[in-house]
């Protein structure tokens, strides 16, 4: 079954995914080619290594450099909603942004609707 991803915009039109992905392209290029790809995937339905986190939010796993992660939530169940990405390192601090720009989210297209 295919997904749709959106990514996940605050009041002020910041792209927390937006913005990691691009400066990570900078720094490993590779490394977010290999993230890309495993988005693509994951559009595809092989959402291959992931894991719960908790309050809605996904972590794929990519097993490469850092241990990179990607921070999503599923939407309407047609729908990955790219949080924020970030790495093993990282990980509690990304995951409580996660949590919070997906609440956030909420509230405000309850909100719109």
């Amino acid at each position: 079954m295919p997904y749709t991803t959106l990514r996940y915009q605050d009041c002020n039109e910041k792209v927390p995914y937006t913005d990691w992905i691009k400066k990570l392209r900078k720094k490993d290029p590779r490394a977010a080619a290999k993230i890309d790809t495993q988005v693509s995937r994951a559009c595809a339905g092989n959402f291959g290594d992931h894991k719960f986190e908790r309050d809605g939010v996904w972590a794929l796993r990519i097993d490469y450099g850092q241990g990179y992660r990607v921070y999503y939530s599923m939407e309407d169940g047609q729908i990955i909603l790219l949080l924020i990405g970030g790495n093993k390192g990282s990980q509690q601090t990304d995951i409580d942004k996660a949590v919070y720009y997906l609440k956030d989210y909420q509230v405000r297209i309850k909100n719109d609707r």
